[in-house]
């Protein structure tokens, strides 16, 4: 953006700062800061993709929780197991191409434990709900009553919004840093 010369711009011209957004992937990501007026220690920093980058291929890494929600960074490659919650789930495309597979459970397959997603022991056998190919900044509903099965032919990052539950994986001491790269 140029500068305006201050005889032809306005008020608001003149306050104007230029933002650029820079959208990482699983290949290229710069890690981010925030400038903070508080105490550091009441909060913890990472980096979605850092964390899909290190984690095994459907590991559910929890990189933000309040009480009991969580949003967990997932590394999609190949075909998931199959999953399903008690509760609606969200999926959100962060890098790469996912494909997400759903089948109707029957009423007594539902999940019945307290919340957040569980693995299924095997291919649920009820009636196939259909598919959904999503990309980066794509956003999926994972229905309650039905199981979802993820799959990526190359690597892929998603964020899960769900509930703290079985197969969250909680490491905050090793993805975590405070201010200036110190771990908490």
């Amino acid at each position: 953006m140029q500068p305006m010369a201050a005889e032809t711009a306005t008020p608001w011209e003149m306050n104007t700062v230029a933002y650029k957004t820079h959208v990482g992937s699983l290949d290229a990501y710069e890690k981010g800061s925030i400038e903070l007026h508080d105490d550091l220690r009441k909060y913890a920093f990472s980096n979605v993709f850092e964390v899909a980058g290190k984690a095994q291929p459907f590991e559910r890494v929890a990189v933000v929780q309040n009480l009991e929600y969580v949003a967990e960074a997932v590394r999609i490659e190949g075909e998931s197991p199959w999953y399903a919650a008690p509760h609606d789930e969200f999926a959100i495309v962060m890098d790469g191409e996912v494909a997400f597979n759903f089948v109707k459970l029957a009423e007594d397959q539902v999940p019945s434990h307290g919340g957040g997603a569980a693995q299924l022991g095997g291919e649920p056998n009820g009636p196939r709900m259909g598919r959904v190919i999503a990309r980066r900044g794509h956003q999926v509903l994972l229905p309650h009553g039905s199981a979802y099965q993820m799959c990526a032919a190359r690597p892929a990052v998603a964020i899960m919004q769900t509930v703290d539950g079985p197969v969250t994986v909680k490491r905050w001491n090793d993805i975590c840093t405070l201010n200036g790269g110190a771990r908490p």
